[in-house]
């Protein structure tokens, strides 16, 4: 069997990387010379796995529609924002995604929330969780959309399976009967089963009010709140600090 026929098989199997891998073996010989035919076996192998876990991540962070690209490497952390890296770094680690807990992020506007909170997500991709960021008012249109097409069954169980799930802007506009409604059928969804992030200027503690009705209020925030990690940021405006800096440069 020849080599072209070798490579064109692998890549019949959708093993595209295994073939670029072997091609650079056979193209580098001197190199694998002194390996067993296992252990160059094991470094295509290697090689295919890695490939996919990349492809993998990629395809997690496009599906989680991030608003802006974000690290935890970037972080600036600081007293005066009310932020360490020791409150940060176990989020990082992803482990309050498998025990489905939740994260309330609260801070006036321009302070780093969402920031920070698509850097956790992006971080929860890149081990392999599914993330899907919304801001409210889109969420929103998306039942109402399903419900006009009659898949309202299926988008609350997309949303509500996602293993962590970013509501940005959250209490910053009246709710109505129908979206309080089905704000809790989402959260019943996705309680003691997935993580939700909300990100809010408004404090807490102002949370019920914002929703508008006492009882929905306390259904949604009891499923919300009981098990949360809380971000409570600080400061002047990131977007003014730097627009100083770009100035003064």
């Amino acid at each position: 069997m020849s080599t072209i026929q070798t490579l064109t098989k692998l890549r019949q199997l959708r093993l595209s990387a295994m073939a670029q891998a072997l091609q650079l073996q056979l193209e580098q010989p001197g190199t694998y010379d002194e390996l067993s035919f296992l252990e160059r076996v094991d470094l295509l192998i290697n090689t295919e796995l890695e490939n996919r876990h990349q492809r993998r991540q990629q395809r997690r962070i496009k599906a989680a529609d991030f608003s802006l690209p974000a690290s935890l490497n970037e972080i600036e952390y600081d007293p005066k924002r009310n932020l360490s890296r020791q409150q940060i770094a176990p989020l990082g680690q992803c482990d309050w995604l498998n025990r489905a807990e939740n994260l309330l992020v609260t801070g006036p506007t321009g302070v780093g929330k969402t920031y920070i909170t698509s850097a956790l997500g992006y971080s929860a991709c890149l081990l392999d969780y599914s993330v899907y960021y919304a801001r409210v008012p889109h969420l929103l249109r998306q039942f109402d959309q399903a419900k006009a097409t009659g898949t309202f069954s299926k988008t609350l169980q997309r949303l509500g399976s996602v293993a962590l799930l970013i509501i940005d802007d959250w209490g910053l506009q009246p709710l109505n009967d129908n979206q309080r409604h089905d704000l809790l059928e989402l959260m019943e969804q996705r309680y003691r089963r997935t993580s939700t992030a909300l990100i809010s200027q408004l404090p807490t503690d102002q949370w019920y009010a914002s929703i508008g009705d006492a009882t929905l209020a306390d259904a949604i925030l009891d499923r919300l709140m009981h098990n949360a990690h809380r971000i409570e940021l600080k400061g002047e405006s990131m977007r003014k600090k730097y627009t100083v800096q770009s100035t003064t440069q």
